[in-house]
């Protein structure tokens, strides 16, 4: 995170924000549709389904897999990403803890 002086905030706020940026753009959200629609390992395949060059997707995968959303497995040449369900549903109880800290019915503005 470099100097955003991360290690200022607690355990959670950090890993809050490394899922909030791996979420952060739509080609990242394209490609974790499409490992969840499939449920099984892609290989090669992503780079077909999205308007981005392969290093483009590249990048975007490297960041899915260092947020831990996503696993890859080396199958000769090739790596085959899936999502790695254990880290998926960590992200979802921590989103949905975040998200359920409104109180509803609040007067605010």
């Amino acid at each position: 995170m470099g100097a955003t002086k991360s290690h200022e905030f607690g355990v959670k706020e950090n890993q809050l924000a490394k899922y909030a940026k791996a979420l952060a753009h739509p080609a990242r959200i394209a490609i974790l549709s499409l490992l969840a629609k499939r449920q099984a390992c892609v290989c090669g395949d992503i780079v077909d389904e999205l308007p981005l060059s392969q290093s483009t997707v590249s990048q975007h995968l490297k960041e899915l897999k260092e947020a831990g959303l996503i696993k890859g497995d080396i199958e000769g040449a090739r790596v085959c990403y899936c999502i790695d369900e254990k880290e998926w549903k960590a992200a979802q109880v921590h989103l949905n803890s975040f998200f359920d800290t409104l109180k509803s019915g609040s007067n605010c503005c």
